[in-house]
């Protein structure tokens, strides 16, 4: 007869080297509350449904633009290219809103939410659900509008650091070139 027993608990240093092994896009989260726009760097990032259209993001509980998404009901996000990784370190820091947007190109999205100039892609959300998960927020939204931006290799982040892409092979639209 086995006995029932927990599991070891995982170590969360050694679960983050694990994690640091999985490689993931990197994008900016925006929201905006009145004249104040928010947005803070984001690898935490997936494709729910095709119907609705829909992702979810995952938000440290305490960022400056949790709040805001919280308040609005809504948030873009935006895919930045390999050439921006100025921009992720940027909204990677605590700063306020105003310092991370300052000198930073935007556009207006149709919800009215910042959209950084120059990204891969938008998606712009109306938030369906929060849902608590220890010191993070989950978002799932409805993407309202999208737009393609410039055709350029990704940003990537993997093993703790900022990664490349071997585009060789690829044609103008991003696809593998037929043979």
């Amino acid at each position: 007869m086995k006995t029932s027993s927990s599991p070891p608990k995982v170590d969360g240093s050694e679960f983050r080297n694990v994690m640091a092994r999985w490689a993931t896009g990197v994008s900016v989260v925006t929201a905006r509350d009145g004249p104040l726009d928010a947005g803070l760097t984001v690898n935490a990032f997936l494709s729910v449904s095709l119907a609705p259209p829909s992702v979810l993001v995952s938000l440290t509980e305490d960022s400056d633009t949790t709040p805001v998404i919280e308040r609005t009901g809504l948030f873009a996000v935006n895919f930045l290219a390999a050439d921006q990784r100025a921009l992720s370190e940027r909204f990677a820091l605590p700063n306020s809103p105003a310092e991370k947007f300052a000198q930073v190109a935007v556009h207006r999205g149709s919800t009215g939410l910042a959209l950084l100039d120059g990204t891969l892609a938008t998606l712009e959300c109306r938030m369906m659900s929060r849902i608590p998960a220890y010191d993070h927020v989950l978002f799932l939204g409805e993407v309202v509008d999208l737009k393609f931006g410039r055709d350029a290799p990704p940003l990537l982040f993997f093993q703790s650091a900022y990664a490349g892409l071997d585009t060789a092979g690829r044609g103008n639209s991003g696809k593998p070139a037929k043979p």
